[in-house]
């Protein structure tokens, strides 16, 4: 795709109390005893990332989006939050309408903390509840409780936070279909502008990925895996939730706008141990520990500032597109890879795509946002964008991309040898 400038930056805050048992994140624990206010591991990660922020080479565009995330961004004492951001306004300058999105955990902020995040300019928050479930909670070792959750949301009403997003898990072990309905309705009755609804997946390095097995107790089956995804997409869209990406749901004018930059594969600036970048179709992802990270920024400022990326070919461009593009309700912007790989590409695609659209898992609408109910080759040009069916399509998105990828690497690296 053509070159864009960067207006996004995330920046990884790595600390946590304890490491969740299904998260391979890359996060330093601290313990549940630390004071933060006078943690030295604190301030030394803010120095360091405030060095990397200050060698960064920026394109005299101001951020649009500012996101934190975690590990636990809450553990950041204001102060520190108050230091990166007048780093960032200084290296790159802040739009002053920029969405600033911090994720937060119950029990890890106070009232006068929260409010001090809002004062600094943050007006976007992502609390981490997973699941309203002392025992789910337990088990998927996790800091806080129902009562935290319980406090955290009085704080966000007192510090009158409109624009706020929960975070919910299905598919967590010992988890029954009646525990999801309570969390979607526990969680809608408190009213956040956004709710993220993520599938548990296991990963090998974690703790959960070590011990259970994919759709073997107690872990639910694919089947109750599939219709919790449902219910959700069912509960949520009837209490007026829009459903605009695969796992997230937002009331109107309330979409999350960084990850948007994500899903519609346009650049951004990431900063931070173990942050991944993506800029002129490169990517680079920084080192996993803070030992690692930190003699990184120091090597950068002994030379020139240079990275060792990894560079996307046409078929990654391509198939990076289709992946997340499909994640969201509009799709992808069919007319945009017609014009940016040709109609050779457009014919292949379409071929791959043909047999879900059959399935009414795949649609195509025109330039009028109108369904297209009949496609032949030799009007493919009238497509203008391309997505998946909600709830059907998404559930089965990882098969029909998977297909993609296999014919299309197939096909293109037939056609060069």
């Amino acid at each position: 795709m053509d070159f864009l400038i960067p207006v996004s930056a995330y920046l990884h805050i790595p600390f946590c109390r304890r490491r969740c048992y299904y998260c391979d994140f890359p996060i330093s624990v601290l313990g549940d005893k630390t004071n933060t206010n006078t943690s030295g591991s604190i301030s030394e990660y803010v120095q360091f990332l405030c060095e990397e922020i200050k060698i960064t080479p920026t394109y005299n565009r101001p951020l649009k989006t500012v996101f934190f995330g975690g590990g636990t961004p809450s553990l950041l004492p204001p102060r520190y939050l108050d230091k990166i951001l007048a780093t960032l306004d200084q290296q790159f300058g802040i739009c002053a309408d920029a969405e600033i999105s911090m994720e937060i955990d119950p029990g890890t902020f106070s009232l006068e903390q929260l409010s001090d995040y809002k004062t600094l300019g943050v007006n976007r928050f992502s609390l981490g509840i997973q699941s309203f479930d002392d025992k789910l909670l337990e088990k998927s070792g996790r800091f806080h409780r129902y009562k935290d959750i319980e406090q955290s949301i009085d704080f966000i009403y007192k510090t009158n936070i409109i624009n706020f997003s929960l975070d919910l898990i299905s598919g967590l072990p010992y988890q029954t279909l009646e525990d999801w309905k309570s969390s979607l309705e526990k969680a809608i009755k408190i009213q956040p502008s956004h709710i993220s609804c993520y599938d548990l997946v296991l990963e090998p390095v974690t703790a959960f990925g070590k011990q259970y097995k994919p759709g073997k107790f107690p872990l639910p089956d694919d089947d109750n895996t599939m219709l919790m995804y449902k219910m959700g997409q069912r509960i949520l869209t009837e209490a007026g939730y829009e459903h605009y990406e695969i796992s997230n749901y937002a009331q109107q004018g309330y979409q999350c706008l960084h990850n948007l930059v994500y899903w519609e594969n346009k650049p951004y600036y990431a900063l931070g141990m173990g942050a991944a970048s993506y800029s002129n179709n490169q990517r680079f992802t920084r080192p996993r520990t803070r030992k690692d990270y930190y003699q990184w920024i120091e090597k950068l400022k002994q030379s020139d500032y240079s990275l060792d990326c990894d560079y996307l070919d046409t078929i990654d461009i391509i198939l990076e597109t289709f992946m997340l593009g499909l994640r969201l309700k509009k799709g992808v912007d069919w007319s945009k890879i017609y014009t940016s790989f040709g109609e050779d590409i457009i014919k292949l695609i379409y071929k791959i795509l043909l047999p879900y659209y059959q399935q009414k898992l795949v649609y195509f609408q025109d330039i009028n946002d109108k369904f297209i109910t009949e496609i032949k080759d030799n009007n493919l040009h009238d497509i203008n964008r391309v997505m998946l069916s909600d709830p059907d399509g998404f559930l089965l998105s990882n098969t029909i991309l998977a297909d993609l990828f296999a014919q299309l690497e197939s096909t293109i690296l037939e056609s060069t040898i």
